[in-house]
């Protein structure tokens, strides 16, 4: 169990106690097309680099947006078990997730209109190195399922609400 972990936990826990409109949040990110299909992410201070494989046009120079997803689903399983398991006092050793995305191109080439351009199936495998008693263990299991942020993401649908705006330097001809 990670003291630090579940110290900040708690105090955010209790400033949000203290403080309801603390409990929400936003979060921002930036892609900016480059070079073929590269494309550079930001949020916060930080940098990402995404592509495409060799066979899509791209240059393989870093994982596919769909990729990230899946590593992303990973971390935060990952995190919120070492946040839960810290909170509750259970000593969890390590944690490694494992996910693995299924697709068919169909859907994202518009080769066929009745298949998802998405993951048709997402399977997920938590491999956790713990002394503690195994009921204990799933019982944590389940409330990851029940609170991770990023499966919640996947398992229910979000409004998504876009935009377009159209930046245009030429002149309209009459």
């Amino acid at each position: 169990m990670s003291e630090i972990v579940k110290q900040s936990f708690e105090d955010l826990i209790q400033d949000i106690h203290k403080n309801p409109e603390k409990a929400t949040a936003n979060f921002e990110a930036t892609a900016l097309l480059r070079e073929k299909l590269t494309v550079k992410g930001t949020t916060r201070q930080f940098n990402c680099e995404f592509d495409e494989p060799d066979i899509l046009g791209g240059d393989d120079s870093a994982p596919k947006p769909v990729e990230y997803v899946l590593a992303t689903l990973g971390a935060c399983r990952a995190i919120t078990y070492k946040a839960l398991a810290s909170l509750k006092g259970i000593q969890v050793d390590n944690v490694v997730v494992k996910v693995k995305g299924y697709t068919d191109l169909n859907g994202f080439l518009g080769l066929n209109k009745e298949t998802r351009p998405s993951y048709l199936k997402v399977e997920v495998d938590a491999v956790i190195e713990s002394k503690e008693d195994p009921e204990i263990l799933a019982a944590l299991y389940k409330q990851v399922e029940a609170v991770c942020p990023v499966l919640d993401i996947f398992a229910n649908t979000n409004k998504v609400k876009g935009k377009l705006t159209v930046q245009n330097n030429r002149e309209l001809v009459a």
